[in-house]
């Protein structure tokens, strides 16, 4: 049943009505899986960079709701492009515009979710920096 679920989302059948209205709600339609998973994504990523912060030597690490909320936005004006991209081909190329929605979908949320734990990446570096430091005495 996890595989079906996974497959169904990350291999979605494409619109082959092909018009602007029904490219827009194909896209529009798969809107909440994706913030589903970015937000996911980074609600574990928060989780995580807290659990990091209280390690010794310890992060700073300074919370702030408004560069989270830039970030959901940005996200989804990107996803937007999606949309963008595949109407402008339809209409460019007609009928031989192949139906990229799906591929552009798979590729768009698999770059938004490591985008969105990429964090976790650069907070355990600068984690391991500082305890190299503190472990020889500089902090």
């Amino acid at each position: 049943m996890a595989m079906t679920l996974i497959s169904d989302v990350l291999f979605p059948p494409a619109d082959y009505r092909r018009t602007t209205y029904s490219l827009l709600t194909w896209w529009e339609s798969r809107r909440l899986t994706y913030n589903i998973c970015v937000g996911g994504a980074g609600m574990f990523t928060l989780v995580i960079l807290r659990l990091i912060s209280w390690l010794p030597p310890g992060v700073p690490m300074m919370w702030d709701w408004r560069p989270i909320a830039a970030y959901a936005l940005m996200a989804n004006a990107c996803y937007s492009f999606g949309a963008l991209l595949e109407i402008v081909a339809q209409r460019v190329w007609k009928e031989k515009a192949p139906a990229m929605g799906p591929a552009l979908f798979r590729q768009g949320l698999a770059f938004s979710v490591g985008l969105t734990l990429l964090p976790i990446l650069i907070f355990s570096v600068a984690w391991l920096v500082r305890a190299g430091a503190w472990l020889m005495g500089a902090l």
